[in-house]
């Protein structure tokens, strides 16, 4: 092979991996980094970090081969996706799948020198990673479906962290899946008038006029169950202070997604980055002035 063939063959894995947009694996990231810092009470132990900050970005690469895979036959009809690596015929079925089965074994790999509990967690984790992009075809909400997925890592890291999961972590699962169909949904939007004529299951789709005001209430209780973690953990100032650039933050985008504009439900979806940015941020900064 070439060395122009070459190039170009990582170019389209670059893409496929979404490798140029990094957005999936910061709203992968933060969640299981809140869960982590919770978890060891800010002093994560750093080889655990360093897996979970990999696999996070292994496992996000995976998940998105899988989906332009699962997405093969509509990407090309959707305006946003029809210059994917599939969509253009830049990449064999063959290739897609081998490139996905080597990123989930690296990411296997990666996490050998864990613990048993977590080794366990990691095959529901990939089961749901690798099953979400077929869930569009059938399941009226796949953001929920998506949001367990984008979840999973935080009761990993709790596993990794101590060998066992509290209710706390489970708690900010179910705060993290309502964050997810929140932001996803605006995502979901944007696509709105393709995924209605090519026929596959969205929230968006499912909560029709309703849509910005069921985006607002998974923001809201979101939200609230953080802040009701706060109180249980016994959280300072800095967390509620995150909370609350949070809140800005999220009542930015209601004027975003209100208008139903396709460029900026979009944005609003992208500015989620901040939202659990900040969050992060409040968590590391409590500990770290204790």
């Amino acid at each position: 092979m070439s060395h122009a063939t070459m190039h170009d063959r990582l170019q389209v894995y670059r893409q496929l991996m979404r490798m140029d947009k990094p957005i999936g694996t910061l709203l992968l990231l933060w969640p299981t980094l809140w869960g982590l810092w919770l978890a060891s009470s800010g002093r994560p132990d750093p080889l655990v970090l360093v897996v979970f900050v990999v696999g996070t970005f292994l496992m996000r690469s995976a998940g998105c081969v899988i989906n332009d895979y699962a997405d093969r036959h509509i990407d090309l009809h959707v305006a946003r996706t029809s210059q994917r690596p599939f969509a253009r015929g830049a990449v064999s079925e063959k290739e897609a799948l081998l490139l996905a089965a080597a990123l989930a074994l690296l990411s296997l790999l990666l996490i050998l020198p864990l613990n048993g509990l977590t080794l366990l967690m990691s095959i529901p984790a990939v089961l749901l990673a690798a099953t979400y992009p077929f869930t569009k075809r059938f399941f009226p909400l796949p953001q929920a479906y998506l949001g367990i997925a984008f979840s999973f890592g935080i009761p990993m890291a709790y596993a990794a962290q101590t060998g066992q999961v509290p209710a706390s972590a489970w708690w900010l699962l179910a705060a993290n899946l309502l964050w997810t169909v929140a932001y996803d949904t605006a995502y979901a939007m944007a696509d709105k008038p393709d995924d209605l004529k090519i026929g596959i299951r969205t929230s968006a789709i499912t909560f029709g006029d309703h849509d910005v005001a069921a985006i607002m209430l998974c923001h809201g209780v979101f939200i609230a169950m953080m802040l009701l973690l706060g109180v249980e953990q016994g959280l300072g100032w800095p967390y509620y202070l995150a909370l609350l650039a949070s809140c800005l933050l999220i009542a930015r985008q209601y004027r975003e997604i209100r208008t139903r504009d396709r460029q900026l439900c979009f944005k609003a979806f992208l500015d989620n980055n901040r939202v659990g940015a900040a969050i992060f941020a409040g968590i590391a900064l409590d500990f770290l002035l204790r």
